[in-house]
């Protein structure tokens, strides 16, 4: 065994396996949304590089290096993936705010920023509450938490992805006449 099959073949194998399993994590997030053309094509590649990394340690079965490259590949993949799903922040996201605060800032503030949302005086196990709800873009999230952390860090507020929206104000459109019906639209499969 020489230098190619101790150093360079490990590492081909460890850098295909971060591609793959990369791919593998935004696969399967498109998945989730029902994007029925992406998911497919990325898991082509997804395994294609899988058999050929996979192939490679098959012809190497005596190479114990190519065994943690292959590993350590996959935990850096999933690491990775996860940074990318995250720089991508696709789709939207429903927020389920809970304060005690009845005169909460918080509905100005997304109605100065463009949202649409709910509000309902609401009784919890401590007294009156405000039940405030509402469903955001995805990349506008950290605005949005800083708020209620600033405005209100007693706040109970529950976070979670929204597969298919139709018919609201979503996103931020700045500041906007909510009679006009422009901003009203459409959204499929979160995108």
């Amino acid at each position: 065994m020489t230098w190619v099959d101790y150093g360079i073949l490990p590492l081909l194998i460890f850098l295909a396996r971060i591609c793959d399993v990369s791919i593998g994590t935004i696969r399967i997030v498109f998945i989730s949304r029902g994007n029925k053309l992406i998911a497919p094509l990325l898991g082509f590649f997804e395994v294609l590089i899988w058999i050929i990394a996979i192939s490679r340690i098959m012809q190497n079965l005596d190479n114990w290096v190519s065994y943690v490259a292959y590993a350590a590949g996959f935990a850096t993949g999933n690491y990775v993936g996860l940074i990318i799903e995250e720089k991508l922040a696709m789709g939207v996201r429903a927020i389920l705010l809970v304060t005690a605060d009845l005169q909460s800032p918080l509905p100005d503030y997304l109605k100065r920023k463009g949202y649409g949302y709910t509000c309902v005086p609401a009784q919890g196990s401590g007294g009156k509450v405000l039940s405030l709800y509402t469903i955001v873009q995805r990349h506008d999230m950290e605005e949005i938490i800083q708020t209620i952390e600033k405005t209100d860090p007693e706040a109970f507020y529950v976070i979670e992805d929204v597969r298919f929206v139709k018919n609201g104000i979503l996103g931020s459109y700045g500041h906007r006449n909510h009679t006009d019906k422009s901003h009203y639209r459409h959204w499929k499969r979160g995108t």
